[in-house]
């Protein structure tokens, strides 16, 4: 962890489930914090808590309104640097596709796919310019894996993986360092925020989120596999972490695995 140290971490989804654990994580590891979500008194008590919370800072936007939210973010930082930014905000989905407004579509891409494009798009010209930065963003194996219900939140992590892949490439020449994190099936609030299909809040736990590892472990390894400058790491136990490795080696067994869940 002492690869945080002194560093300034640009943060999403800082105020619960694995970002309010790497969150915690990276303050005791010495990093000085940039807390974002949407708001500003539940970031504040968060920065309270917080390891040495007169180092950190708060920024609430609504990534809900990526182009929005890039602007204030712009007029709020100014010219300050970015060590790393950790692209962590999302929502999930539970709905069936014929149950599904267009509108919760979009608004799955808005937070989960150009959120993502818009704040690290704000913070690449410096980092370019300093030859030192790391863009890091919590996919999901969601991303590598479609399964019911969940329609809209795979398009969008697919999409953000193509996204990162991309960056990755481009950004290899100047220096800078790109990571992917998927993790699979996290003990949080995921599924009570999930969107229904009229846009509406699940509002309760479903199994699969309920019976996988801690917030506080899935943050854990996700930050160990940041300072190791990992290209891409799923982060998860059982079948959830085994999902990626069998689409890719068998995937007629993924597609029958998911069909019958």
């Amino acid at each position: 962890m002492s690869y945080y140290q002194g560093k300034t971490v640009w943060l999403t989804g800082a105020s619960s489930g694995i970002g309010l654990a790497m969150a915690e994580q990276l303050a005791s590891a010495g990093a000085h914090l940039i807390l974002t979500s949407r708001r500003a008194e539940v970031l504040e008590q968060v920065r309270q808590q917080l390891a040495h919370p007169e180092r950190h800072q708060i920024l609430a936007l609504d990534l809900n309104q990526p182009e929005h939210a890039a602007a204030q973010a712009q007029a709020a930082l100014g010219d300050q640097v970015i060590d790393i930014l950790i692209n962590n905000a999302g929502v999930s989905q539970r709905s069936l596709i014929l149950d599904t407004d267009l509108k919760v579509y979009r608004q799955l891409m808005e937070i989960d796919y150009f959120a993502v494009i818009a704040l690290t798009k704000l913070v690449l010209p410096r980092m370019v310019e300093r030859r030192a930065g790391h863009i890091v963003t919590v996919s999901s194996v969601a991303g590598k894996v479609g399964t019911k219900l969940r329609s809209g939140y795979n398009g969008a992590k697919f999409g953000v993986i193509g996204f990162m892949d991309s960056l990755r490439a481009e950004m290899t020449s100047h220096g800078l360092v790109v990571t992917s994190i998927l993790p699979g099936f996290i003990n949080t609030q995921v599924a009570h925020n999930s969107l229904t299909g009229d846009g509406s809040a699940l509002g309760h736990a479903d199994p699969d989120n309920a019976g996988g590892i801690s917030a506080a472990e899935c943050a854990k390894r996700s930050l160990a596999a940041i300072a190791k400058q990992q290209a891409e790491v799923v982060v998860g136990s059982g079948v959830s972490k085994l999902a990626p490795w069998l689409q890719r080696f068998a995937p007629g067994l993924v597609r029958r695995m998911v069909a019958n869940r």
